[in-house]
């Protein structure tokens, strides 16, 4: 951190996160390149609550007394701050000492992509991946390509559909111009959705492989629970139906109902249990506020197909979606 005003904002949101606390301020007091802190506490138990104290000397705490969900936290955030970057930083995500520079470094070398995610360790098993960007199928299913994978496969800098939201890099200008995320998805695939949106307005996100966290994931919510099963669900059917061009969406619908069914039937018997069937549920009844959002695209339609993973199989395998783009192409 440092005195003069910062390129870069590093938003962290918490919500009973104190237990990395301590890991999370020795990863930032390591950072190579000077950044503006913002801390949003959602509400989480007195105990729980960050103190001055517990981030590097400068960083702006902010404490909701509601919990108003994860994207309308970072929201609340970055409209606090007029510089060039945004950084998205979950508290149990843990940067190397060069991720941000490494993210700011990415972010000049593709100077037309809006967003940059980060290589994701896992923090439980080190030699396996937690995420290489986010993909997303042409059926409407997105998943974190790489999410297990051995990092005996390397980690290439490209272009991907989204990034993580976990630790990832926005121009402020596209964020802005974006809408930063929707409040409605309160959490989980709204970064997704927002990266989907990027790409409807010509923008693309990339994937800077030489910006390592070692990430715990699911630390708030718990990655099978009902919230977690709940709000994926519904979240899901929301980013399709409001982003998908309405050619791709009359050639997918069909895969995306029998893949929904298929996922519901499962539900049961991979720990989901009613939770995705309220979901859907939910997603439907919502589905006016999706429809509504819906906005015609500057992005050609092969260029957003071309985002798109049509191969199930990489979806079965959770197999990463990074697409390599000559320097010309940047």
């Amino acid at each position: 951190m440092s005195g003069a005003p910062a390129r870069v904002a590093i938003i962290t949101v918490t919500y009973n996160s104190r237990r990395h606390f301590a890991r999370l301020k020795a990863a930032l007091l390591a950072q190579t390149v000077p950044f503006a802190l913002y801390v949003v506490d959602n509400a989480s138990a007195p105990t729980e609550r960050p103190r001055a104290a517990d981030f590097p000397d400068g960083a702006l705490i902010i404490q909701h007394e509601e919990n108003t969900g994860f994207a309308a936290a970072n929201n609340c955030a970055a409209a606090l701050f007029d510089g060039a970057f945004i950084a998205l930083l979950n508290p149990d995500a843990f940067p190397e000492p060069d991720w941000l520079a490494e993210l700011l470094a990415a972010a000049a070398r593709w100077p037309s992509a809006a967003a940059f995610g980060s290589t994701q360790i896992s923090a439980a098993a080190p030699d396996c991946y937690d995420g290489l960007g986010d993909c997303y199928s042409a059926a409407g299913f997105p998943w974190r390509g790489g999410f297990g994978w051995p990092r005996s496969t390397p980690a290439v800098e490209g272009e991907t559909f989204s990034p993580c939201a976990a630790a990832a890099l926005y121009r402020n200008q596209d964020w802005r111009a974006a809408g930063g995320f929707d409040e409605r998805f309160v959490s989980y695939c709204e970064d997704v959705d927002l990266g989907f949106r990027l790409r409807l307005a010509g923008k693309i996100c990339v994937q800077a492989a030489k910006a390592k966290v070692h990430h715990v994931g699911s630390a708030s919510s718990g990655r099978r629970s009902d919230y977690a099963m709940f709000h994926g669900a519904r979240n899901r059917l929301w980013t399709y139906v409001k982003n998908m061009p309405a050619p791709l969406l009359v050639l997918t619908l069909p895969a995306h109902v029998l893949g929904t069914l298929a996922l519901l039937m499962a539900a049961p018997f991979t720990g989901a249990g009613l939770a995705a069937w309220r979901g859907v549920w939910a997603g439907l009844a919502g589905l006016g506020h999706a429809l509504r959002a819906r906005r015609r695209p500057s992005a050609t339609l092969a260029e957003i197909a071309g985002a798109l993973t049509w191969r199930p199989d990489k979806l079965i395998r959770r197999a990463p979606g990074i697409r390599p783009r000559k320097l010309s192409q940047r």
